[in-house]
């Protein structure tokens, strides 16, 4: 009976530990780099993707960034009880540029490391693989007020960098204020082709397409009089997100384009006008929060932690350097922000309500 008492208090420390969290030392100011690692392990889609590359061997080792990402996030999933061996890792961006014994800002970080991969990657296929999990393809339409013509410019981004309201504000008011009609005049106005000189004009952006994980960079810091503060007003963001139904006014004519990729039988049509273009249309832009960047204190002086969702048993983990702890929705609610608390700063939300194959157990 003590046996069978013992094997299974065995079986469940295991289960236990492997659906636990690896924590990472702060190492000179690593924090910013730390949390970063935390949301690129639970963002699992990059670690698959880095075990398929076979990377070439060489003298460079200690500077690519991407070939020791690839060992420290091998290192996380692992069960083995060792510390995680990051600090090659961080190494490698101090000689990228990314200092050590620096405060770093996680958006301009989490945009560095993505820029290293596609550099130093030698296998480039798999690195623009990476650079899709986060691409958002869209189209800037810019027409002039005078003579009505319009300029059209297809680029993409890696992050959704939102301006936040100073009292209180929404992840959906924040979405639908970027998307709206932008008037552009006096110092603001643009080169018209057409007229020949800078006019007013009316600048609108729309959405070509949405990656499979969309990275929401909140923008809380702003420059005034020549000094950086922080805005820790109220941003509310849900766990779920449906970019259909906030966004609908948002979509280029062209998204159904690609979701023609996926089936070439969908006929050419608005996304809205027919009913089997626009089932493939709401599966595509339902989205789950699985990562959230954390950043307390002030502008000039900060910390950064993280909550993220396991990649196994979807529930919700806190991650503060060395130390993590399994944490609840409601938790990670309190970062909506306010006074004297931590607030998100990053938000990393994956298409799709299901992960390996299991339903996330949603509160709230």
């Amino acid at each position: 009976m003590y046996a069978r008492f013992c094997s299974s208090f065995s079986f469940l420390s295991i289960a236990e530990h492997c659906h636990r969290m690896r924590g990472l030392p702060n190492y000179h100011l690593s924090c910013c780099v730390n949390t970063l690692l935390q949301t690129f392990a639970a963002t699992w889609e990059i670690g698959d993707i880095l075990d398929r590359w076979k990377a070439a061997g060489g003298r460079g080792d200690g500077r690519n960034v991407p070939l020791q990402l690839k060992r420290v996030l091998a290192a996380m999933n692992s069960d083995r009880p060792q510390p995680v061996p990051h600090r090659d890792f961080l190494h490698s961006l101090d000689r990228n540029c990314v200092r050590l014994n620096t405060q770093h800002d996680a958006d301009e970080v989490f945009l560095a490391i993505l820029n290293l991969i596609q550099q130093q990657m030698d296998d480039k296929s798999l690195a623009l693989q990476i650079q899709s999990l986060f691409k958002i393809s869209e189209e800037t339409h810019l027409q002039c007020l005078e003579c009505n013509s319009v300029q059209t410019l297809a680029s993409y981004r890696l992050s959704l960098s939102l301006c936040v309201k100073e009292d209180h504000d929404s992840l959906e008011g924040c979405m639908t204020s970027f998307f709206e009609h932008q008037v552009l005049t006096g110092i603001n106005c643009c080169y018209c082709a057409q007229c020949e000189r800078k006019t007013p004009s009316k600048r609108g952006v729309k959405l070509l397409s949405l990656p499979p994980i969309v990275c929401v960079h909140l923008k809380r810091f702003r420059n005034c009089r020549g000094n950086t503060q922080k805005l820790d007003c109220r941003v509310t963001f849900p766990e779920t997100f449906d970019f259909s139904e906030t966004l609908r006014e948002a979509f280029s004519p062209d998204f159904a384009q690609v979701l023609k990729e996926y089936n070439h039988e969908l006929s050419d049509c608005c996304i809205f006008c027919h009913p089997q273009v626009y089932f493939f249309f709401q599966n595509d832009c339902k989205y789950t929060l699985h990562a959230v960047v954390v950043h307390s204190g002030y502008a000039i002086c900060g910390h950064y932690t993280a909550y993220v969702r396991h990649r196994r048993n979807q529930s919700w983990y806190y991650a503060d350097d060395s130390h993590t702890r399994q944490a609840s929705w409601e938790e990670v609610q309190k970062t909506y922000g306010g006074q004297y608390s931590g607030t998100a700063y990053m938000l990393m939300y994956r298409r799709g309500a299901q992960e390996e194959g299991r339903q996330p157990e949603l509160s709230g």
